[in-house]
């Protein structure tokens, strides 16, 4: 053990009084993790490193996004379709079950399985352009949405389907339930724009719907499913009553039960395998990848956010709108407008309107200028007939094509189940609903849900696609009491009585039918429509391997089975509603564990005994799986509708683990920082002799030896690792520079004072590169002459010391007070990271005087201040063929990504910001303690980048630029302002 380990004591939850063990915790039968065989026998077939079996993995992958929850036995992380065959020839020959997860962001439990569990994200991910002009693209299923549409986009396409999670759900979630989204209603859903996908069925078969011998090839392979599947289709053929019902009922949305219409759509058992796979949840095989019909992007979008007085009234405006063209149109409620409130963006005064007032927003597309103005005629018109109101100032009902104010509306829109989740009582479970009916009858089924609602004790949240007479509404209740339980299955009875027998509608919209529905699929389509979706399940798959219970179940108490309970856990991290928007901005999902996992745990110790089996496996694991490889960049907060940051979180635990010794020690370093920066630069350069001593290949092997057992010795968390991308140190002298004159001053950040610029590199250092290009656009900064031994504190902010990190907070804005003669002059920073720090980190760890220093002060990020105060008065003399951009975390949460760009392009003829790009990691000096991180966090983003050849590599924080110059093999990233100072060095 490690001379300085901390144990994991400090990382145990504090059970509160009267705490008692929950009824759905984990067994302590699998504290050990997977039980053997299982275990061993998985691990022969397909490899150790793609079996997950610790009772750590389980429990992350027991939850998803819906109220449900089931710990799977194993998590298997497939990586070719062979892997998945194998898991599926295993599971029959074993009797056992499997059920696929990619991003976990299902409402009704799809992803989630009592034995087997196939992670199909991690390995899944790519996006292959079919034609020249984007009409037709392959994208793998554990792609995301976005992801998707961002290769799109460069071809003016993107896919048809685009639900509001779209930031983190796959598109292979997307096809197996069938999701929608806003604008894509019955015309550009999966089941009308997927041009084919390939399946591999439950005997491991593997069919790929696009191929021209498809049908040959399977009716060799599967002459009884050719054959099922054809009888199955005279049988619904030869019943015009049932045909006209099927017809009928997809008229609106519907994803309840099988896509019986596959089988009027289609002449061939392979044209009928393709639209029977589009929301069947996982039933029927595995989507291994899907060819799309893509759309176009429509880019001139006009949008209007409408208050009205009324739910009702808003639902009665509905078919104005739609007959005017608009492309969506979003209905919310007060309380869900209320709620986004918690939402980055949204104006406080919404948190004052009236229970009863609801929006609609409204948006129109258009491929040029003239349609835009001819939709917006017709928008206006509608509009004037309308009673709107505007209970609170920030309302305007106005329409615009500024993409701020629309971006914002979106969000705001998006959030609807985060947000208003987010503000549910502590404790208790959320439950999403997803309905349709006949979109002239909107008004009325708003009012008979709102009704239902308050009879049965609900408070109502409503939102939905009003275009589409799509409806979702949420349910908040506490699944550990019985009472509770009871009044949500009493509420579930009529509400699907009310759906179906008054309104003649979709139980699922667009959700997929999920444990909470597969009840109630009879009521829906009746008997014999629902004895077809059972032979289809018995013709695919008569072993029933895949996914049971999920879309078929006979118990009419099944969606009562499972019900999560949510144990209260740290205050920051208690509103999490598990919807898993998160994961996709997250660096370490690849590695470890997500934001969403990290609190899935720390609910699952709340769940135990104290001293449980299962809580000792669990905090054994979580020390590096959670806490030690967390970026701490705080992305998740960004990505989280509601704003939960637990990168803080795991902060707060570093600080937990420090003993007493370790703070005074970090304090030390603090109050002695000068002497700090002179040792780090004195030990680069003992680095770079030696290096260069022993040839390059060998200095980095004996320096890695060295660091590796000074880590193995005191603790990896605590000694930085030698990694051969580490540049030299940085000049002893900063630039000379007056004061008199300055537009502005200028901090070099810590990093900058003690690491040079990238292997290869000539030219003026960064300081000087900054004092350079600032004095030749006219706005000449000053360096104060006692900048070293200073910080912006995000060293021991990042770490958890909090005595050092309220010592130098502090330090810091007194001095930068002083330097600018009390905010007199901006403080221009280079280094995004430590803008902010210096910017907002500061903060809460500042005395009540210099908190009142610090609103004076007017922290500038230098990459900013290039763009707005010096490129307006340069000249570019040399522009760059290619330029290859890395945004910053930082710049994420201070929103300056447009600024890095411009910068960029004013340096460069071609931009690329890669698509995979998100946060390399390196966080300071974790990428040096767990070099694992950055690999995993840049693996994707790096495979881009070296796809091609850029003539130069550019982002804005020295320590990000050395953690992609690791994740690339030494292409050089550096600061974007050197290049600056090079396209604007006079001829």
């Amino acid at each position: 053990m490690p001379l300085l380990d901390p144990g994991s004591g400090a990382l145990r939850p504090k059970a509160r009084a009267g705490h008692r063990p929950a009824s759905d915790r984990v067994p302590d039968s699998l504290a050990g993790g997977t039980p053997q065989p299982l275990r061993g026998e998985l691990a022969r077939l397909l490899g150790e490193d793609k079996v997950l079996w610790k009772v750590s993995d389980l429990v992350r992958y027991a939850s998803d996004a819906s109220p449900y929850r089931f710990v799977p036995q194993v998590v298997v992380q497939a990586e070719t379709v062979d892997d998945v065959s194998a898991v599926l020839a295993y599971a029959r020959r074993n009797g056992r079950h499997v059920v696929f997860r990619a991003a976990g962001t299902s409402l009704n439990g799809q992803a989630q399985g009592e034995d087997i569990l196939v992670d199909v994200r991690r390995h899944w991910s790519g996006v292959e352009v079919l034609s020249e002009d984007g009409a037709r693209a392959r994208i793998r299923p554990g792609t995301t949405v976005v992801r998707a549409n961002a290769a799109l986009a460069p071809y003016g396409r993107l896919i048809g389907p685009d639900p509001a999670s779209a930031i983190a759900c796959t598109v292979g979630g997307v096809v197996a339930n069938n999701a929608s989204g806003m604008t894509a209603g019955t015309t550009r859903n999966s089941y009308r724009t997927v041009a084919s996908l390939t399946l591999v069925l439950p005997s491991g078969t593997v069919v790929d719907t696009g191929d021209p011998e498809a049908d040959a090839k399977l009716a060799e392979a599967e002459p009884a499913l050719c054959e099922g599947l054809m009888a199955l289709k005279a049988d619904i053929e030869s019943d015009p009553e049932l045909v006209a019902r099927i017809r009928a009922k997809y008229e609106l949305k519907n994803t309840n039960g099988y896509r019986l219409d596959a089988f009027l759509d289609s002449d061939s058992p392979a044209g009928i395998l393709r639209g029977l796979a589009v929301g069947s949840e996982g039933t029927l095989g595995f989507i291994s990848d899907i060819v799309f019909d893509t759309l176009p992007l429509h880019r001139r979008t006009s949008t209007a956010l409408l208050f009205f007085p009324s739910l009702s009234a808003a639902a009665t405006a509905v078919p104005r709108f739609n007959d005017a063209g608009a492309m969506s149109v979003e209905l919310m409620d007060g309380n869900t407008l209320r709620a986004s409130v918690s939402v980055a963006g949204v104006p406080d005064d919404w948190a004052e309107l009236p229970k009863e007032t609801a929006a609609l927003l409204v948006e129109f597309r258009a491929p040029d200028e003239a349609a835009q103005d001819a939709m917006e005629t017709a928008a206006a018109e509608v509009m004037e007939d309308l009673r709107l109101v505007a209970p609170v100032p920030s309302v305007t009902n106005a329409l615009t094509r500024d993409p701020g104010t629309i971006g914002f509306y979106w969000k705001a829109r998006k959030a609807f189940v985060s947000a208003v989740g987010g503000s549910r009582p502590a404790g208790t479970t959320l439950i999403t609903e997803d309905f349709a009916v006949p979109p002239s009858r909107l008004a009325e089924a708003c009012e008979a849900l709102l009704e239902l609602q308050q009879r049965h004790g609900f408070d109502a949240a409503v939102a939905g696609h009003a275009a589409h007479g799509n409806l979702h509404f949420l349910l908040a209740f506490d699944a550990s009491l019985e009472s509770d339980v009871e009044r949500y299955a009493a509420f579930m009875d009529e509400f699907c009585a009310l759906t179906v027998e008054r309104f003649d509608g979709s139980l699922k919209a667009e959700h997929a039918t999920g444990r909470n529905i597969a009840p109630f699929l009879e009521l829906e389509w009746g008997e014999r429509a629902t004895a077809l979706m059972w032979r289809i399940k018995q013709t695919v798959d008569p072993e029933g391997v895949l996914a049971p219970r999920v879309l078929l179940d006979r118990d009419p108490k099944a969606h009562l089975r499972g019900l999560k309970a949510i144990p209260r856990v740290e205050e920051v991290a208690d509103p999490c509603i598990e919807c898993g928007f998160c994961e996709p901005a997250c660096p370490s999902g690849d590695l470890t564990t997500t934001p969403r996992q990290r609190i899935v745990l720390r609910r699952e110790m709340m769940r135990q005994a104290p001293a449980s089996p299962v809580n000792e496996s669990l905090l054994e694991s979580y020390g590096y799986d959670a806490v030690d490889t967390c970026a701490g960049d705080s992305t998740c907060a960004l990505a989280c509708p509601v704003g939960i940051d637990t990168g803080a979180m795991m902060k707060d635990f570093r600080q937990q683990r420090h003993s007493p010794r370790e703070e005074r020690n970090a304090a030390r370093a603090a109050r002695h920082f000068g002497k700090v920066e002179r040792s780090a630069r004195l030990a680069l350069s003992a680095a770079g002799r030696i290096r260069r001593k022993m040839l390059p290949r060998h200095g980095d092997r004996l320096l890695q030896s060295l660091t590796g057992a000074a880590r193995k010795a005191v603790r990896p968390d605590l000694v930085p690792e030698w990694l051969p991308q580490l540049p030299g140190p940085a000049a002893k002298r900063l630039p000379a520079t007056d004061r008199a004159g300055a537009a502005a001053v200028y901090y070099p950040a810590c990093v900058n004072r003690i690491f040079g610029e990238p292997e290869g590199y000539d030219g003026p250092s960064l300081p000087q590169s900054m004092v350079i290009v600032s004095a030749r656009a006219g706005r000449p900064v000053w360096i104060p002459d006692d900048v070293v031994g200073t910080c912006c504190a995000t060293i021991w902010h990042s770490k958890g010391y909090e005595d050092g990190n309220t010592l130098m907070a502090n330090r810091i804005v007194e001095a930068a007070w002083r330097w600018t003669d009390g905010g007199e002059l901006p403080l221009v920073v280079d280094a995004s990271s430590c803008t902010l720090g210096l910017g907002e980190e500061v903060v809460p760890y500042l005395t009540p005087a210099n908190r009142k220093l610090h609103e004076r002060l007017r922290v500038v990020d230098s990459v900013v201040w290039a763009a707005e105060e010096l490129l307006p008065h340069l000249t570019v003399e040399r522009r760059s063929g290619s330029a290859v951009l890395h945004p910053t975390c930082s710049q994420q949460h201070l929103g300056d990504t447009g600024q890095l760009r411009a910068v960029a392009e004013a340096c460069a003829e071609e931009v690329v910001v890669p698509v995979d790009a998100r946060c390399c990691g390196f966080a300071g000096d974790r990428g040096m303690l767990h070099k694992e991180l950055t690999a995993s966090a840049t693996e994707r983003e790096a495979a881009e980048v070296l796809s091609r050849e850029f003539d130069a590599h550019l982002s804005a924080n020295r320590m990000c630029e050395v953690g992609m110059d690791h994740a690339t093999n030494g292409r050089g990233y550096r600061s974007v302002l050197l290049e600056l100072e090079r396209a604007t060095r006079p001829a």
